[in-house]
């Protein structure tokens, strides 16, 4: 399904109707040839009633311009020391890369404005060393932005914060960024960046809840990319903060941020305060999903023909993992109790999750499930994945004198001459 497909965003639609989504875009990424597709997704969501606050960057803009008029930048991003050559840069930078953002807007028949919403105070002076015009937030105009967003009117919001007495300070646009999430409440932050995803020692992350994150950060900060470690920070932050979701995706990719933000897979990172991850039983409604999930494993023989209406009629032994609420994997235990036996079958996966730990976490689940029922040993048929049970679950190879005696005579009829596999609970 493409990100684009109307019944693959509709399914989202209630979850983010009248909710806002706070967007942070690097300011190469304003500049990138992608930038005009990234507004038409902006219009995507507008058209949804989705709520859209736009705050951006701009340090790679303060690097040209510092070439350009040949002047050392004594900070790019807002979180080093901000001398007046720099504040002047920025300003320009900021200023300029503001104007493009609402052209774009209009030219996506958006509306924006430039709120001067970001109240900050001096950065003073850290380990003996002045910030000079280095700034922090200090609070949020909430009411000012809630009234733009109440008459449909993006907030365009450059990195720079403002004093009770005119002072203009440079701030890490980040910073700025989850201030406003946590002030809007917002349910998502996202980090629109240069990169695909927050990678640590190299590895990329997809998903994270923010106690791992949290973890990385802490025993091994070196690990993130520098131009990735404030993302790591402030993803971190604002999930600690109330933020639901933070996703950091690459906004070079043509319709990524629809893609990111309608489909359970996503193109980035996703940053997340709770167990997004949900295991469930399965309701009779649930027969058609299931049936529609598995479909494919059937065709290939990897999993057991059943049809729906033998699904329909054991559906209280089948369980499925969601992601977001939507469905994206399945098990099911049948129980023999007067052999002391339970039957682990048709786990599967769909292929956009394999790889991710799903089906360990779905065997793990199945394996309490049956020792919280007093069942002393599970068994699973299988016919290609018996290798996965045995390597990655603890299942050893068994006969069918292992099988129940009725489950032993649907599987010698069956002629699938399936592997039978075993694992003790007790």
């Amino acid at each position: 399904m493409k990100p684009t497909d109307l019944r693959g965003i509709l399914q989202y639609v209630p979850q983010f109707r009248e909710r806002t989504f706070v967007i942070a875009l690097d300011g190469a990424v304003v500049t990138d040839d992608n930038f005009s597709n990234l507004l038409l997704d902006i219009a995507v969501l507008r058209s949804l009633n989705i709520h859209v606050v736009l705050v951006h960057g701009a340090s790679a803009q303060i690097e040209a311009l510092a070439r350009e008029q040949q002047v050392r930048a004594s900070d790019l991003d807002g979180d080093g020391i901000t001398d007046a050559a720099t504040l002047r840069l920025a300003l320009t930078a900021a200023n300029r890369l503001t104007h493009e953002i609402l052209e774009g807007l209009a030219a996506t028949d958006l509306r924006g404005a430039c709120p001067n919403a970001i109240v900050a105070f001096p950065a003073g002076i850290l380990h003996g060393v002045d910030q000079l015009f280095t700034g922090k937030v200090e609070r949020v105009d909430t009411a000012l932005l809630q009234t733009l967003l109440d008459h449909d009117i993006i907030p365009v919001i450059p990195p720079l914060g403002f004093d009770g007495e005119g002072h203009t300070y440079r701030v890490n646009s980040d910073s700025v960024a989850l201030a406003v999430a946590t002030g809007l409440k917002a349910v998502k932050l996202i980090f629109v960046t240069t990169r695909d995803a927050l990678e640590h020692q190299g590895k990329p992350i997809r998903q994270a809840m923010v106690a791992e994150l949290e973890q990385l950060l802490a025993q091994a900060p070196g690990g993130f990319p520098p131009e990735l470690l404030s993302k790591a920070r402030h993803a971190a932050a604002a999930c600690r903060a109330g933020v639901q979701r933070v996703h950091i995706i690459n906004g070079r990719i043509s319709e990524g941020l629809l893609a990111e933000v309608f489909s359970n897979e996503g193109i980035g990172t996703l940053v997340y305060a709770d167990e997004y991850q949900q295991i469930r039983r399965a309701q009779k409604k649930d027969a058609r999903t299931i049936y529609a999930l598995i479909q494919q494993a059937m065709a290939t023989e990897e999993l057991l023909r059943r049809s729906r209406a033998a699904i329909e009629k054991q559906i209280g032994d089948y369980f499925l993992f969601e992601i977001d609420r939507n469905p994206v994997a399945c098990v099911a235990l049948h129980v023999y109790p007067e052999e002391g036996k339970g039957e682990l079958a048709c786990l599967y996966v769909k292929p956009s999750h394999e790889n991710q730990g799903i089906g360990r976490k779905l065997i793990q689940f199945i394996e309490n499930r049956a020792r919280e029922l007093g069942l002393r040993e599970l068994f699973a048929l299988s016919t290609q994945t018996f290798t996965y049970f045995q390597s990655k679950a603890g299942f050893s190879e068994g006969t069918p004198e292992d099988l129940p005696p009725t489950r032993r005579e649907k599987y010698e009829q069956s002629g699938r001459r399936s592997k039978i596999l075993v694992k003790k609970l007790r």
